[in-house]
């Protein structure tokens, strides 16, 4: 799966307010510094590369498959390009010191060719106000992009039978907002057809998806840092509460799916698909306490980031490769390493009641204003209409 890069900002914690004469002299100093641009020019390229191919792979080798890989990579790539300029050119506006994006390519391994993008805060954000327009700025440049764009990919994707052919493929998860532009854009679909959607679609659903994986409110992704400049160090507490949901919602939505199994009589047949469906909820309940103990400075956290990637890519594998086994011994061995991995979490990582390891750095108290609360409030209600409860499915 795609990963959009959960901390666009990096920023480290201030040790005081910064003042306004300061901000004033690191903005005059940020904006005059020689920009470094050839790592990232290169890693662009190399994404696109990445992008092409992978569309190219999956479809298969043709005239037509070229030409669907160039619009689908040039659609995500603007989309990313989008966010991430968004979120830089703040920066820039605000006097704090940031990086071009790098993007990151993965061929094949992610659906979409690549893991995002992400640039590089060097240098404090001095206020509230300017948190609020390098967090916010991300999400809405990429979305007035996916949204268009979905919206014409949408309304020229085709409309095919259901046959069997297409067995085996992934679903793709659907929201409120995805619902009302396929309502309003998408063909009619008659009884035993679907919707395929078109490479310009597909990237926008890709947009759509990476936005809101930024806008989860919590730690320092895009929403943490709305949510902070909205609500403070009352954040903090709020990001735990999300993080945590997330684990709740992986162990609901599986028994969710269990149950209604066992109400059709299929008993526990088809728990490995039911976990696989719903796994992306625990596998970024995992990256999010990765990237706290990245951007912890004060070494509470006595996990550490290896145990916590080789433990959860090693059950995400599991269910990769084995989802369609009904073998007992196969998840309960399964649930017995997510246990262990959860104990540890409990002891000496994340889900500690006096763990600091999502907590926002502080920032300058000035008030927002009217104008960027509304801007927070409508940029946090965004992530209701894009949620997907199972972003992927089998």
């Amino acid at each position: 799966m795609p990963s959009s890069p959960p901390d666009s900002t990096d920023s480290p914690t201030p040790s005081a307010t910064p003042s306004a004469e300061g901000a004033a002299t690191r903005a005059r100093e940020a904006l005059s510094r020689p920009l470094a641009w050839r790592s990232n020019a290169w890693l662009f390229v190399a994404t696109v590369a990445s992008c092409f191919g992978t569309w190219v792979f999956f479809e298969g080798p043709s005239r037509a498959a070229a030409v669907h890989g160039l619009q689908y990579t040039a659609s995500l790539l603007g989309i990313l390009l989008a966010h991430e300029f968004g979120h830089y050119i703040a920066a820039r506006i605000h006097g704090v010191d940031a990086s071009l994006p790098f993007f990151i390519p993965l061929p094949i391994l992610s659906p979409f060719g690549t893991m995002g993008a992400v640039i590089r805060m060097r240098s404090v954000i001095p206020t509230r106000r300017a948190l609020l327009d390098i967090g916010a700025s991300g999400p809405l440049a990429g979305l007035a992009l996916a949204l268009p764009l979905y919206a014409w990919g949408v309304a020229h994707s085709e409309v095919r039978p259901l046959d069997g052919s297409e067995g085996g493929g992934i679903e793709l998860g659907s929201s409120l907002l995805l619902r009302l532009l396929d309502h309003l854009c998408a063909p009619p679909v008659p009884e035993g057809m679907d919707v395929f959607l078109s490479p310009v679609a597909y990237a926008g659903w890709a947009g759509m998806f990476v936005t809101m994986i930024n806008l989860l409110p919590a730690s320092q992704l895009d929403a943490g840092h709305v949510a902070y400049s909205l609500f403070g160090r009352r954040q903090n507490q709020i990001a735990q509460w999300v993080h945590r949901s997330m684990l709740a919602f992986f162990f609901v939505s599986v028994a969710s799916f269990v149950a209604r199994d066992v109400r059709a009589g299929f008993g526990l047949y088809h728990l490995g698909r039911h976990i696989y469906n719903s796994q992306f909820w625990l596998l970024w309940f995992e990256v999010l306490a990765v990237l706290g103990t990245l951007s912890n400075r004060e070494g509470q956290d006595r996990i550490g980031i290896r145990p916590r990637v080789v433990a959860t890519a090693g059950l995400g594998l599991l269910v990769g490769l084995f989802h369609d086994r009904p073998s007992p011994v196969l998840w309960v061995a399964w649930f017995t390493g997510l246990g262990l991995l959860l104990a540890m979490e409990v002891r000496w990582g994340v889900l500690r009641s006096t763990s600091t390891l999502l907590d926002h750095p502080p920032t300058g108290a000035q008030p927002l204003g009217l104008g960027r609360t509304v801007i927070a409030v409508v940029t946090l209600l965004l992530f209701v209409l894009l949620f997907m409860p199972s972003p992927f499915a089998i």
